[in-house]
C-alpha cells in the first residue's frame, strides 16, 4: 500500500483497517477500526486533518482532501461510494454519499443521510440527519430515509475488507 507522511504529518491507521495496495494515503489521516480504502482512492492530508470513523469504506477511486483551515470528518459505519470526492467536510455517522458525488467546503452530511449518484453538495450546505440530497446543485429532502438505512451496506464493506486482509494476493 502506498502510505506516506509528509514532514512530521504521518498517518495513524488501525491495524484492522484494510488499504488495498493501489489506494495512496498521504498526511495527517487517521482511517479507524474495521476501515476500508479501495483501489485508487486518495486521502490525502497534506494541510489539516482526514479522520475516518470505525467500518467506513472509502470505495474505488474516490478523492478525500481537506484545506490549510478545513478538516475533512468523517464518520463511522460511512460509505463513500466510487468516484466521489469530499473536501473540507463533515459526514456524520450511518451517512452514505453516492457515486460521483461531491461535498464541498464546510458541508455538513446529518447522520443516516444519503447523497444521491453525482450529486453537488455546495459550500456550507447542511443535510440534516435522514435526508436525502439529489441533483446540482443538491436539493434535500428531509426525514425520507430510514432509520439504519445503509447498515446493510456498511456492514458488507466491513466483510470485504476482512475477506481482501486475508486472501488478497497478487499474482505477476
Amino acid at each position: 500500500m502506498a502510505v506516506y507522511a509528509l514532514g512530521d504529518r504521518v498517518p495513524q491507521i488501525d491495524p484492522t483497517a484494510y488499504v488495498h495496495p493501489l489506494a495512496v494515503v498521504i498526511g495527517s489521516v487517521e482511517l479507524g477500526p474495521r476501515a476500508s480504502v479501495w483501489p485508487h482512492a486518495v486521502i490525502r492530508a497534506d494541510d489539516n486533518l482526514i479522520q475516518i470513523g470505525a467500518r467506513t469504506s472509502v470505495q474505488d477511486n474516490a478523492v478525500l482532501h481537506c484545506t490549510n483551515h478545513l478538516p475533512t470528518i468523517v464518520g463511522e459505519d460511512v460509505t463513500l461510494g466510487h468516484l466521489c470526492h469530499l473536501e473540507g467536510c463533515t459526514v456524520e455517522d450511518l451517512a452514505l454519499v453516492g457515486v460521483g458525488a461531491v461535498v464541498l467546503h464546510e458541508a455538513v452530511i446529518g447522520r443516516g443521510s444519503i447523497v444521491g449518484a453525482n450529486a453537488m453538495v455546495r459550500n456550507g450546505q447542511v443535510v440534516p440527519p435522514l435526508s436525502m440530497a439529489l441533483g446540482v446543485p443538491a436539493s434535500v429532502r428531509e426525514g425520507v430515509v430510514p432509520e439504519n438505512a445503509n447498515m446493510a451496506n456498511a456492514e458488507v464493506y466491513v466483510q470485504r475488507g476482512q475477506e481482501f486482509l486475508d486472501s488478497l494476493r497478487r499474482l505477476d
